[in-house]
């Protein structure tokens, strides 16, 4: 038994309540709580080279969509993760889900449920470069902030496609400012597997004016970012735009501006997000219109110059000892350009609230109850219907250190 707690020990890690972001590079700043095998097996850490964490959340839920309610048990989140540095210089981190598929992709030859696989080097305290498959560097707060921690994405994240192989360049002028430049894939599939094969899209104002798509020679996104911090921490900032090509002669452009105020027991964070796409990259027009275009029986339709917007707020209020309430609102539009009667088509908003309270010292460990609401609002010339979801939920999130 002795041993066998041995090995769990050393499989698993913690993360502090006030670290902020776990996407993008070393994941943020890692708290100080105790780690199991500190815990029960007395070993004293003594490097900062091998650190492995699970994140593990789980809830009990009951689900409305107009008037009909569900009820169930989910595992949210699983991930394990492990990450070090190696010298002073040289660093990694490794992060897996283990509850999806394992399955190569055609593109990078990563599963999908590898998220990260990096090592990074840094020359000196200003200049950085960090390769392998990582999150790319969106801006927003939403994008970079830990899964486990993220009740409902708003619909542009939730759709997004970032987790890619590519090379990051990273600059601190000052230790509080930070410009990054990054070149990734623009996804982990090749283009037929990603768009279908013999892809058409719209060409015009009419759904019957399609075009034949072809994949780039070049299929690459390439993305400009800025953290910024302000006050001695109190203002910061995530700021980024970026380009991407899956299509010959089709641009995915996307703007990010994340803004936070980080008071000690208080934070709230506002984002916009904004894409146009050459090509339906989100595919979320794609998905609810795609239908309505006039193609062949062996094509895949999509539409073009799609453009997506994004407002996301967020609050953390720690109002008493081991307790935090979080309330966040989003809302969102989705237009087809240059078809009139899908401009503008489609409005969601999302409105939630939880709960959270942390039982266990020492441990990042958190109960919670939340609420979830998104209602979907449809143009009468798109010809598709209102809906409204909600959600309540039960259950734990837990970052375990395990070494």
């Amino acid at each position: 038994m002795k041993q066998y707690l041995s090995i769990v020990a050393a499989l698993c890690i913690s993360m502090g309540a006030a670290a902020q972001g776990s996407n993008t590079g070393m994941g943020g700043q890692d708290g100080n709580y105790q780690s199991l095998a500190e815990r029960v097996l007395k070993l004293e850490k003594k490097t900062d080279a091998f650190n492995v964490y699970f994140n593990y959340a789980a809830s009990g839920s009951a689900t409305e969509t107009n008037g009909v309610w569900g009820t169930g048990f989910a595992n949210k989140q699983l991930r394990l993760e492990i990450k070090g540095n190696i010298t002073d210089k040289l660093f990694y981190r490794f992060r897996h889900r283990l509850n999806k598929s394992d399955a190569a992709k055609s593109k990078d030859n990563f599963a999908k449920a590898t998220d990260i696989m990096m090592v990074g080097y840094s020359f000196n305290d200003k200049l950085t470069v960090q390769a392998g498959k990582m999150c790319q560097i969106w801006g927003g707060f939403e994008f970079d902030e830990n899964p486990m921690y993220i009740y409902q994405y708003s619909d542009m994240v939730d759709n997004m496609d970032n987790f890619t192989a590519g090379v990051v360049l990273s600059y601190k002028p000052v230790p509080t400012q930070e410009i990054a430049v990054e070149v990734s894939d623009a996804d982990n599939d090749k283009f037929a597997d990603y768009y279908g094969g013999n892809v058409v899209a719209t060409a015009g104002p009419s759904l019957r004016e399609l075009k034949a798509v072809t994949g780039s020679n070049n299929p690459l996104t390439y993305i400009v970012n800025w953290n910024g911090s302000f006050l001695n921490d109190v203002l910061q900032t995530r700021w980024a735009w970026g380009i991407q090509t899956q299509a010959r002669h089709k641009y995915s452009r996307m703007i990010t501006l994340g803004q936070k105020l980080n008071l000690p027991k208080f934070q709230w964070y506002f984002d916009y997000m904004g894409a146009f796409d050459g090509l339906d990259r989100l595919r979320i027009a794609s998905g609810e219109l795609g239908s309505l275009l006039q193609t062949g029986s062996e094509q895949s339709g999509y539409f073009s110059d799609v453009h997506y917007n994004s407002f996301i707020s967020k609050i953390n209020w720690q109002f008493a000892p081991q307790w935090n309430l979080m309330l966040k609102g989003m809302y969102e539009t989705a237009s087809v350009s240059k078809i009139e009667e899908y401009k503008n088509y489609r409005k969601s908003f999302g409105y939630m609230g939880s709960i959270e309270y942390y039982p266990v010292h020492q441990q990042d460990f958190r109960l919670f109850l939340a609420y979830i609401g998104r209602k979907f609002n449809y143009s009468e010339k798109s010809g598709l219907a209102d809906y409204n979801t909600n959600r309540i939920e039960l259950g734990f999130m837990y970052r375990i250190k395990c070494f």
